[in-house]
Formats: C-alpha cells, structure tokens, sequence
C-alpha cells in the first residue's frame, strides 16, 4: 500500500509520527458541466488515492514533499503565495484558505501521493486539497464541517490553479460513501445517496490517453458561454439566475437571439440535468439499463452541443456499445482527453477490457490504459493497522 512508503519517507525526513489520511478521487456516472450551472451532479468516491503524512513541526516553515514526484516545496507561513511550483499550489491555496477563515496556521510538514492518475479526470488535484484541508483541521481542531472544507479546496482551486471549478470534485471527496452514488444540488447544495448495485454492475475507466491540456482556457470558455446565455434569456425571463432555471422551451424560443453556440450550450446543460435526475429514478429501481440510455446520451451531448469531446474518447464509447455486458458510456471530466467511464456487468469485466485493448490499439497504435474502479467513503483518518495492510 503507497502509504507505507509514504509514512517511511516522513519519518527519514522529519523524524516524528505523523496523522495519516487518504483522500479518493472520483468518478462522476452522469452531470458534466453542470455543477457552476447550479445543476444536479451525481458523483461517486473511489479507490484511486491520495494519502497524506502531515505534523506540525513547531516552526514558521511549510515543508512539502510530493512523493510520487521526489520533489520538494518549503515556504514561511507567513510567505504563502502561488508559487512556480504547480503541484505545490494546490496544498498552498489550502494553507491560505486556512488563513483567510481567521486560522493562525503554524509550520507543518506533509508527505503525499498515490495512485489517483493525474489528467484522467477524476479529480487528483480535489483529492491532494481535500486531504490537506482535512488533516489540518484535525490537527488544528479548527471544526470546520465537510461542506466548509470542500468550499476551501474550490477556493483554492480558483485562486491558485486559476481553474473555475465547480464544487462536485471536492465535495465527492470528502462525502463518498461506499456502494452509493450522491447527488448534489449545486445550487441548495442538498445532497441524497443513491444506491449503485455494485455486485452485479462495475464502472471501468478507459483512459483516452489525451492529456486535457485544453481543458482549462476550454473549460472556462464554456463558463462563460453559459453566462453569455443567462444574460441573453434574462431579457425575456427575469426569473432566469443561471441555467438550472431555464426550460428547454424558453432556449428554443431564444434560439436566435443565443446564436448556435451559445443556443448549444444551453440545451446541453438543461437537458443534463434531465438525465441525471432519470438516472436517479433508474438507480433507485434497479434498472441499470436506463442509467446506461442516459450515459450515452449524455456523451452525444458533450460531443455535439457542448463540444469537449474528442476523436479518441468518441472512439472509446463507440467501441464499447456492442460489447456484451455494456450498458453505458461516455466521456468524463472536462473533455479533450481524460477518460470514458463503461457500466459493465461485473461478470464480463475481464472480457470487456480485453476487447477494448485490442480494439484501441489496432485504431490508434497504444496500449489503453483501464482503470476499474471500487466505490469507497470519502476522506477519513489511517490507523496504524490500515498502513501496515
């Protein structure tokens, strides 16, 4: 298990027993897009994670190392900037975020990494702020709740990663529960688990390979082609705040006026949320071959009106439709690269990866790399018995 290296490396390094988290990436089965929409997401913790040494060292020094990386960052407390160092700037806004709730953070040493792929999509960067946001107000016992944690891991990642994220990836993280999915009101922010039937269907990644190296000037240029939208309906619909209000019937009759791209947009993102409250329904009924229907399209809407798909992620989900035991596919994260997630019957998960590494690579000349993947609780405290494991 990684974090047994990790806790040895803190050791040689610093020299006393550190608290010990992990934190998981994430897996979101349908609701792309629509979390700074104020829409309905429907994410899932999993077993590809983060794990964290961290101690107060009784210094004015933030001492970080990233393990996976064999590099280091040292800062004063009272020095904390965005830096040149990128990995560093994820920890580093936790630190200010800390600092700006009235928080006095002193020295601390952190030793991280793990197995969450990075530029896949599930979310490492939330996972590495999320669990240094949760180790410091356990050692601090500030008592900030989850919510308040994840907002500060969004915060930092606007402010030090120049991402405009929504709140999905780090309030995955931190509220998993293991054999369900949560769906998250973006804009209440309620939240309700649904059971996934995981003895009977997995979630396999299939990674494009792509590295999203679009995805962020991308990502926030579909931002603001949705405010671009809003403030377009508004004139004719003052009630319209963002587009979790707008009805496909007011984006038809505003067609004109929103131009293609922004009219493409707007559907997108309403008729998303349709599909992950159908998909709630279909979970609670047991009828995972509707959730698969509403993955599907759900990728013909990234691909065509939201435009973050790519040739290989097409690809990916063409090749799995005829598969036997395939329910559903499609893209995942923010698009232009990352992964596809496959509901697949658990019995023919062998089988499944198998076609797939012999189809992709015979049209693209690479190995495919799959992930398959376990539903887990979000962030939480290792004991001593969970490292030796």
């Amino acid at each position: 298990m990684p974090i047994a290296a990790i806790v040895a490396d803190f050791y040689r390094r610093f020299g006393y027993e550190p608290l010990l988290v992990r934190a998981p990436g994430r897996i979101n089965l349908i609701g792309e897009h629509t979390d700074y929409n104020d829409g309905l997401v429907l994410p899932a913790a999993i077993d590809k994670e983060i794990f964290f040494a961290v101690g107060l060292n009784g210094g004015e020094t933030v001492r970080l190392v990233a393990f996976d990386k064999a590099d280091t960052y040292e800062v004063a407390v009272a020095d904390v900037s965005p830096s040149n160092h990128l990995w560093a700037n994820y920890l580093l806004g936790i630190v200010a975020q800390f600092q700006a709730h009235g928080v006095a953070v002193p020295g601390f040493d952190c030793v991280f990494g793990g197995n969450v792929p990075m530029g896949a999509g599930m979310s490492s960067s939330a996972a590495i702020e999320c669990g240094l946001a949760f180790a410091l107000n356990e050692l601090l016992h500030t008592g900030f709740d989850r919510m308040t944690l994840a907002k500060m891991g969004q915060q930092a990642e606007h402010i030090y990663a120049h991402v405009m994220s929504g709140l999905m990836d780090q309030f995955a993280s931190l509220y998993g529960r293991a054999g369900h999915v949560v769906r998250l009101d973006c804009r209440s922010l309620d939240y309700e688990y649904f059971p996934f039937a995981a003895d009977q269907y997995h979630l396999v990644l299939c990674n494009s390979g792509v590295k999203h190296s679009l995805a962020s000037t991308e990502y926030n240029k579909r931002r603001q082609e949705c405010m671009q939208g809003v403030a377009t309906l508004q004139k004719n619909y003052p009630k319209i705040k963002s587009l979790r209000d707008a009805t496909l019937a007011q984006i038809e009759a505003g067609r004109a006026v929103l131009g293609d791209v922004v009219y493409r947009r707007c559907r997108y993102v309403v008729q998303e949320n349709q599909r992950v409250q159908e998909a709630c329904y279909a979970l609670e009924a047991n009828d995972m071959a509707a959730v698969g229907q509403a993955m599907y399209a759900s990728h013909a809407g990234l691909r065509d009106d939201y435009q973050v798909s790519c040739l290989e992620l097409d690809a990916l989900v063409e090749m799995a439709r005829p598969l036997p035991g395939v329910l559903g596919a499609r893209m995942m994260g923010g698009g232009f690269g990352g992964c596809t997630i496959n509901l697949v019957a658990a019995a023919l998960v062998d089988t499944f990866v198998a076609a797939m590494e012999k189809a992709f690579e015979q049209r693209f000349q690479q190995k495919l790399e799959t992930y398959h993947t376990t539903i887990v609780g979000g962030v939480s405290e290792l004991q001593g018995a969970a490292v030796a494991a």
